[in-house]
């Protein structure tokens, strides 16, 4: 890990201030913990710390006080900020009603090398990331360390488009702590958009460093800059996620948020009222980080999965990350919290409280909304006759009893506890398909007929499964009828015919493989989550790896399942490491002592 240095020019910002805070600061044996020197007319000036706040002066701050910083520090812009040249102090002015200034903050300006280590992979990747976060909590810090990364380390063409000098200084010449990216100074805080877009029509850069984003047209400006493939860094007022969706000015950043009118078909089969909200447009930024504190970030790894869960009801846990004992840590947060309006409900209020995963998951093509199982259609109940597991709830059983506790995930906990036992069988290879469960080979062949459904496709995945299935080429032939929902909605005369006959009918939402085998795997009792399945076979090569003391290479899977996976090799004592791009990246299991970071 990368040592923390920090550079402060303090000399500078105490040579613009009278003697006699001067001296008094000087008395303070914890300067480094310095965050500003606030002095307003009629007041003793104070000193604000990390800690707490200390009181400078016994009398009270003077006009002649004010001109005398006023004096040594440099002009006031449109956005009433100065600074001092070449160093990365901001000194902003409070004015009376006739424009006289009558109070000063002074903010010490430091540069951080090595605050992006807790994030440094993401910022590496290419994909544009937003930093929130509470006042003095470091983002522009962060930000211009991003800067100087990209540029020095990654040798990007890096441009930072700084409106108050606050990232390079103030000045023509920019501050060291950017490294070799450029600066381009904005005339007037209300011209940064124009700023944002010459930058990119006019200099080629790679990356664009823009810190706080706070108005529609900068907004707009910034997805204009990514959707043109340049990579996109930047800070905007906000502290989590949601605040941010809740935003009106600025929720364009995430997507922006839209309402939309259901058909009553669709109101029911959702359990939803007519009007919701879905997301209106891809977001601007693909990752977004939340500080809570300089030491300690949340990282929302796909800004699109978790804003359409969230407006969904659910919640996608995000990683925490922190710096413990010199060394950086990293763990999924399943307590995620999103903030309460003023009434003290939750701010979307489809969501449902967040103490476990909700019903969200994610399907085998790499993270897809809405695969974790398929809501029962309008008006359709379950017989006790007749089970319809293609459209069971994710949260549901075969016999329709719901897992205890409610708790939709709860089947993938479950899952992890069984997995961290001593697998059962190893006599089989990893990744080979599962033998029939006991279930599959007590029954004969079942016929299934295909209605509207991919013959072939049914056929695949029967032999894939390997489960004691046959096609039937005749209704009359038939145990059960596969259709689809749309033809099941129409009723043509062959579905009337089997359900008058009491032939069961299972519907399927789309003609494809995956709605296939989870079909087969509900009628066999075997495994349709990918999750579980994927965990399961974690744990066989955990014993694999053990026993052998050679390294076993897992089945590729999505970010959040090799995440898991990691934290089982950890549990174990061995060592995880990801191999591959996506979609084909997969964990690689190792024999020895696991790491508290990968």
């Amino acid at each position: 890990m990368t040592r923390l240095a920090t550079t402060d020019d303090l000399d500078a910002l105490m040579a613009a201030l009278p003697t006699e805070i001067v001296e008094r600061l000087r008395s303070f044996a914890d300067r480094s913990d310095l965050l500003e020197v606030v002095m307003d007319l009629g007041r003793q000036p104070e000193a604000r710390f990390t800690h707490g706040e200390e009181v400078l002066l016994e009398r009270e701050v003077t006009e002649s006080d004010i001109t005398h910083v006023i004096e040594h520090i440099g002009a006031f812009g449109d956005d009433n900020r100065a600074g001092i040249e070449r160093t990365l102090h901001r000194i902003s002015a409070i004015r009376n009603r006739a424009g006289k200034v009558v109070g000063l903050t002074c903010r010490i300006g430091r540069a951080v090398f090595g605050t992006i280590d807790i994030i440094r992979d993401i910022v590496e990747g290419g994909q544009s990331v937003l930093l929130l976060g509470r006042p003095g909590v470091g983002k522009t810090t962060m930000l211009r360390e991003v800067a100087r990364v990209l540029a020095d380390d990654l040798g990007k063409r890096v441009i930072v488009v700084d409106t108050s000098n606050e990232i390079a200084g103030d000045g023509d010449i920019p501050h060291p702590g950017i490294g070799d990216a450029r600066r381009m100074q904005v005339r007037t805080p209300t011209d940064q958009h124009n700023v944002m877009i010459e930058a990119v029509e006019n200099h080629m850069p790679e990356v664009i460093v823009i810190d706080e984003i706070g108005t529609e047209l900068e907004a707009q400006a910034a997805r204009t800059i990514a959707e043109r493939g340049v990579q996109l860094v930047g800070t905007a007022h906000g502290n989590t996620l949601d605040n941010l969706m809740l935003n009106p000015t600025l929720s364009d950043l995430v997507g922006g948020i839209q309402p939309v009118t259901l058909g009553d078909e669709e109101a029911r089969r959702r359990g939803t009222q007519k009007t919701v909200l879905e997301r209106k447009a891809p977001p601007t930024f693909d990752v977004l980080v939340e500080i809570v504190e300089r030491d300690r970030v949340i990282v929302h790894r796909s800004v699109a999965e978790t804003v359409d869960a969230i407006l969904r009801g659910h919640m996608v846990p995000p990683e925490q990350r922190w710096r413990e004992d010199g060394e950086l840590r990293a763990q999924t947060k399943y307590d995620y919290q999103i903030s309460d309006t003023g009434s003290g409900n939750p701010a979307f209020a489809p969501l449902e409280p967040t103490g476990g995963f909700g019903a969200f998951s994610r399907n085998r093509a790499g993270g897809q909304l809405g695969g974790g199982g398929l809501r029962p259609l309008p008006g359709r109940t379950q017989r006790a006759s007749r089970t319809l597991p293609g459209e069971r709830l994710s949260g549901e059983r075969l016999s329709g009893e719901r897992i205890d506790g409610g708790d939709s995930r709860a089947a993938l906990e479950q899952a992890m506890r069984d997995a961290s036992a001593p697998p059962p069988d190893l006599d089989r290879p990893v990744g080979a398909s599962r033998p029939a469960s006991a279930a599959a080979r007590s029954q004969r062949p079942l016929s299934l007929f295909a209605f509207g459904v991919s013959r072939k496709r049914l056929e695949q995945a029967v032999r894939e499964m390997g489960v004691p299935v046959t096609s039937a080429r005749d209704l009359d032939d038939a145990d059960a009828v596969v259709t689809l929902r749309n033809y099941y909605r129409r009723k043509p005369s062959a579905l009337r015919e089997a359900e008058s006959n009491g032939v069961p009918i299972y519907v399927l939402k789309t003609n494809t493989m995956q709605q296939m085998e989870n079909l087969l795997a509900s009628l066999f009792d075997l495994e349709a989550d990918p999750s579980e399945a994927a965990l399961r076979e974690t744990s066989e090569a955990i014993g694999l790896v053990q026993a052998s003391g050679r390294p076993v290479e897992l089945m590729p899977q999505n970010a959040y399942v090799r995440r898991l996976q990691h934290q089982m090799a950890e549990r174990n004592n061995l060592m995880s490491r990801s191999r591959g791009a996506e979609p084909n990246r997969r964990v690689e299991l190792l024999p020895d002592e696991g790491r508290a970071w990968r």
